[in-house]
């Protein structure tokens, strides 16, 4: 059976606004989160994800209210990251109307919070959210990591937190196994060297991630023309693209994006 691919719309948040930056840095505003996603919606998105980028680095609690506003706007799958520390946490946001539940630092600080959390609410709403950054590698590789070939050079993937604040030395495709393994149920895939680039995905990671795990790899960072998703889909192996910018301000519509893609031979919902 052929899976329907996803494309996705991603709503960054920090202080109740919709931004947009470069590497995660240098934030610029792009609207109201509740009136992009109803706005998405009725453009035919498969699904919405908000992230509340500064709650975890600045040791606060997700935007309840956001969440619950945005939820009520939506017709489709809502998924909702930043700030989640706790099972209550997790029934917090799923009760004001998540249909899932992205976790990044709390899942890589205590990784058995996914297992419970899988276990309390079922493994297809709890989604590890990771970011990383390359680590390129000379002369003498470092041992206990995956080092692959980049049109760039060997590297191995870095994992950051808090909002890519910290890095922690941690492998990063381990990471993404080792996640799934105690339940995650996706994947989303996000990397500090190309977000906000429009040069396309970091392919070369998705694809590496995208065979190891049995779930499904959401490929984030770095879009900047429906050319780009297509190669998340081809190269990155990804089962659904993020986007944010060119929906955001206007240079593609959810619409062409997905009759391009539909063109190229990727199953898509028109």
């Amino acid at each position: 059976m052929v899976l329907t691919k996803r494309v996705i719309p991603c709503l960054d948040v920090k202080e109740g606004r919709v931004v947009k930056g470069i590497g995660f840095k240098k934030l610029r505003d792009a609207g109201d989160p509740v009136e992009l996603a109803r706005h998405y919606d009725d453009e035919g998105a498969d699904e919405i994800v908000l992230l509340d980028i500064s709650a975890s680095a600045e040791r606060r609690r997700m935007l309840v209210d956001v969440v619950r506003k945005a939820a009520d706007a939506l017709f489709i799958p809502f998924t909702v990251g930043g700030g989640i520390r706790s099972l209550e946490d997790i029934r917090e946001v799923l009760l004001n109307g998540a249909d899932k539940v992205a976790i990044n630092t709390a899942a890589v600080m205590n990784p058995f919070l996914i297992r419970c959390a899988s276990e309390a609410f079922g493994s297809q709403c709890i989604v590890v959210s990771i970011d990383v950054k390359r680590v390129y590698v000379n002369r003498e590789e470092p041992l206990g990591y995956v080092v692959l070939d980049t049109p760039q050079g060997r590297c191995w993937w870095d994992v950051f937190i808090y909002g890519g604040s910290r890095n922690l030395g941690i492998d990063a495709i381990q990471w993404a196994e080792m996640a799934v393994a105690m339940g995650a149920g996706e994947i989303i895939a996000s990397s500090l060297d190309f977000d906000g680039t429009k040069k396309g995905y970091d392919n070369v990671f998705l694809r590496a991630v995208s065979e190891r795990v049995h779930v499904p790899v959401v490929a984030s960072s770095g879009v900047g023309s429906p050319e780009h998703m297509l190669e998340g889909f081809t190269l990155g192996k990804a089962d659904a693209v993020l986007a944010a910018s060119i929906f955001h301000y206007g240079l593609f519509s959810i619409r062409e994006v997905k009759e391009y893609l539909a063109s190229h031979g990727v199953p898509i919902r028109l």
